[in-house]
């Protein structure tokens, strides 16, 4: 160790003692760096960084190796064989490019320990061929003992640089390797060197093949340099190119490709942006959901291609209408949410959710067709409603949901009774799984009567949920949540339309029986062979049977729908078009498909009075339909005001309060038996006037 130390000190200039060193340490940096580089790429990339990591290590270590001879001070010295120099290069470059490929040819295996091995191997033949180039007055003993040592040295650093660089536990790892790299290099020259005497000759020779110190000193600059000037603009160029590759992806995903606004991965860095930057802060931050109304019907009328254009136009308008300190993001399909901040009143929130719902009420062009919007609109505020990311995000999702099922057509802000009803809905979801195996269910029955003789003509089937807890559950309540989950509305309507057959086969009197049908039991293939099987099964004629079907049960998939009626119509039961006006193509939709009966929507029925337009839009359709030949029922009588306006206009049947509420099997028997009475004494009442009038 000594004998090294001394001919560190007292054997080599310092100055170039030094230079070595810097080029040792600053080439080693790079080539691991370019090492690195090989085992994350692939196919040609990883092919190009290899030979690149080769030539620098190489230079690296020739170059360190040489500026360290070139301050050996030895006055028997005179130059280096030319041939032997370049080919001490050229090993080096083989070698190491080499160990390198062993390396990063395996994740995790004992091939990167061999091909560091080759590496500290290369290095070590690299030296000893450079040391045979040396040519001087004399010649060279050699203790094989030091010799060896260099040797094993460069062999176990150059596998400890390659272990830290592609097995790293830390973030210090890579600077381990670099550490390893260098001091396999210095104590493999130093080592070497210690093992090197040198024996003047008496007889002086020379050679003019001989390359010397300083041309030799020229050529490793030139190398050095070039090679490492080569590598930092690289390595520079690939890190700028990965930073920009990685603000691309960054980018994209934090953004909506279809509308260029932020994505729910952005709209979340936005808000943790912000509560980040303005902890404590008075100014409160409003996030505003907006969903558009029908927007299915959108798709499923005009296409996707109208769908995206509509969200397209939306989020290009309201990035237009932004201003300081407001944010737009698509959260998924047709529903985005709005940021802005500071927000320090109640009226600023107001202000700004009105201003997104105002743009999302814009028409929108769409190959010559004037496509209307309407949307819900909710918001939530921080910290008053919630104080994180998520939680305000659902809060607001709440308050427009809200707005949504309540019909508003104007801002909701949220409230806790928001989140009330979203935990009734979620308890509801889970208690109406079986529900239908435990005999929860029941149907009650409205009438459904002639216009002229006011004589019960048939029963609308609805569904109630006897709830063990909450008693009797509102369809409105369940029914929605029974379609979010396609398996569980067609459970409910298979059981609803087995159960109202087999009731009204048991009646006295051959009424027909209406029962609702859901838009997955339309798309169902199975349907059919349901209500073939409960024909079958019940022995109801099946002229008795009426199926409801509404405009968005069909106008997802208009040809099955169109097959499935046809079926249907072939077992002899009849259909009807349920909500008749409050679709978007009430009137294609009668002319294709086959219905035998039109149900006008309580909403017409509701202002007959009062609004002309209504009277309008509920004469114009019974003229229709008389001219297509179908009956016609409007929905939701409850004045004699509006029976008589029904009547006047031919409206053929009705159904309503005014004679009567969906009850019970037993109940709904009784109040037929009562109406029929009535209808009796009053047929009875008018005959007797009339004969008395005939006496008279």
């Amino acid at each position: 160790m000594l004998k090294v130390l001394s001919c560190v000190v007292v054997d080599h200039n310092l100055l170039f003692t030094v230079i070595a060193a810097l080029i040792c340490v600053t080439g080693s940096v790079l080539t691991l760096q370019l090492f690195s580089r090989v085992r994350r790429s692939q196919d040609v990339l990883k092919n190009l960084w290899l030979a690149l990591a080769g030539l620098m290590g190489a230079a690296t270590f020739w170059s360190t190796h040489f500026v360290a001879m070139l301050g050996y001070k030895s006055s028997v010295m005179i130059g280096y064989d030319a041939t032997l120099t370049i080919l001490s290069l050229a090993i080096a470059i083989a070698t190491t490019t080499i160990g390198f490929y062993i390396a990063a040819s395996a994740s995790s295996s004992w091939r990167i320990e061999a091909g560091g091995a080759v590496v500290g191997g290369g290095v070590a033949v690299m030296h000893y061929v450079g040391m045979f180039a040396l040519e001087m007055h004399g010649h060279i003993l050699w203790d094989g003992v030091y010799v060896v040592a260099s040797v094993i040295l460069a062999v176990l650093f150059g596998m400890l640089a390659v272990n830290r660089v592609a097995r790293p536990v830390t973030r210090f790892c890579r600077s381990g390797g670099v550490v390893a790299l260098v001091l396999g290099v210095v104590s493999l020259h130093f080592t070497g060197m210690t093992a090197m005497s040198i024996v003047p000759d008496a007889i002086v020779l020379t050679s003019n093949h001989l390359m010397s110190p300083n041309v030799l000193a020229a050529g490793v600059i030139v190398v050095t340099s070039l090679l490492g000037l080569i590598t930092a603009i690289t390595y520079v160029i690939d890190m700028q190119n990965a930073r920009s590759a990685g603000e691309r992806y960054r980018h994209l995903a934090l953004h909506d490709p279809l509308t260029g606004v932020g994505n729910r991965g952005g709209l979340e860095d936005h808000l943790e942006q912000l509560l980040a930057a303005h902890p404590g802060s008075a100014a409160r931050i409003a996030v505003v959901t907006i969903d558009f109304d029908r927007f299915k019907e959108i798709n499923d009328v005009h296409g996707h291609a109208a769908g995206d254009e509509v969200l397209r136009t939306f989020a290009s308008r309201a990035s237009e209408a932004l201003a300081a300190g407001e944010y737009l993001a698509r959260f998924g399909g047709d529903e985005f949410v709005a940021v802005k901040h500071p927000v320090y009143t109640r009226k600023d929130s107001d202000a700004f959710a009105q201003k997104i719902l105002d743009i999302a009420g814009l028409d929108v062009e769409w190959k010559g067709k004037s496509l209307s919007n309407s949307a819900s609109v909710g918001y939530a505020l921080y910290p008053d409603h919630a104080k994180t990311p998520a939680a305000l995000v659902e809060c607001s999702d709440l308050a427009m949901y809200s707005a949504k099922s309540d019909g508003i057509r104007g801002v909701v802000a949220f409230n806790q009774g928001h989140a009330t009803a979203k935990r009734n809905r979620s308890a509801l979801a889970m208690d109406l799984v079986g529900a239908v195996r435990r005999g929860e269910f029941e149907l009650y029955y409205q009438p459904q009567n002639d216009t002229i003789s006011r004589e019960i003509i048939g029963y609308e089937a609805l569904i109630r949920w006897n709830h063990p807890e909450r008693g009797i559950v509102s369809p409105s309540d369940f029914i929605p949540i029974a379609e979010d989950n396609n398996y569980l509305i067609v459970e409910i309507g298979a059981w609803a339309l087995r159960t109202a057959c087999a009731e009204a086969a048991s009646w006295t009197k051959p009424r027909t029986i209406a029962v609702n049908v859901a838009a997955a039991q339309l798309a169902s293939q199975e349907f059919v062979p349901l209500v073939a099987e409960v024909l079958e099964e019940t022995g109801l004629a099946p002229e008795r049977l009426e199926l409801e079907i509404t405009e968005s049960g069909i106008i997802g998939d208009l040809p099955h729908a169109l097959s499935i009626i046809r079926q249907l119509k072939s077992l002899g039961v009849s259909i009807a078009m349920d909500d008749f006006g409050t679709g978007y193509s009430s009137l294609s939709t009668l002319q294709n498909f086959p219905f035998d009966k039109i149900k006008i929507d309580r909403e017409f029925v509701r202002n007959l009075e009062e609004n002309e337009h209504s009277a309008a839009i509920v004469r114009a359709t019974i003229i229709l339909a008389e001219s297509l030949h179908k009956k016609v029922l409007a929905e939701g009588v409850e004045t004699e005001e509006q029976m008589a306006f029904l009547r006047d206009v031919g409206c053929s049947a009705v159904q309503g309060y005014l004679f009567g509420r969906p009850e019970p099997v037993g109940a709904m028997l009784a109040v037929e038996a009562l109406h029929e009475r009535r209808l009796a004494e009053a047929d009875v009442s008018g005959a007797g006037t009339a004969s008395t009038a005939g006496a008279a």
